[in-house]
């Protein structure tokens, strides 16, 4: 189990591969973000996408999918998150892609108010099979701390 105590600023992981396929990009479009260019491959031809391409926001869900399938084998005393500082969709995401994770902690603060926990920022970087970043966020963790005091 990983808690506060053991996470060292610095530290890169990779991990995660999320197949990307064209039944999926339509029905997540269809149900949160019904765009022609999400929808139809003729209508994202028009655009300068090229191609249908997944939603910003499937990206996100994909990527959180890898960070939960890599949380059962990596086990950390998580307390969830209070959000994001940044979300940034560099490149398209298309049917066929493989997706994977990479993540780096940029730095780690103990909670002034609670000694049970504390916070970590990790910047996270998605890429597809040719090693492109397609999207970033800088995420907030929280996570108990071995030595605080609980409940």
């Amino acid at each position: 189990m990983i808690y506060f105590e053991d996470i060292e600023p610095g530290t890169k992981t990779r991990f995660g591969s999320y197949h990307v396929t064209h039944e999926e990009v339509v029905e997540f479009a269809t149900k949160y973000d019904p765009q022609p260019f999400h929808l139809s491959d003729e209508a994202a031809a028009q655009t300068h996408f090229g191609r249908l391409s997944a939603s910003g926001w499937h990206t996100c869900a994909m990527m959180m999918a890898m960070l939960v399938e890599n949380m059962k084998t990596t086990r950390q005393a998580g307390l969830g998150s209070p959000g994001q500082e940044e979300l940034r969709w560099l490149k398209p995401v298309y049917p066929g892609d493989t997706l994977s994770v990479q993540t780096e902690i940029l730095d780690k603060r103990p909670s002034q108010s609670r000694p049970e926990m504390g916070s970590y920022r990790s910047r996270i970087t998605v890429s597809n099979q040719h090693g492109e970043a397609v999207m970033t966020t800088i995420a907030i963790g929280l996570i108990r701390t071995r030595t605080g005091a609980w409940g």
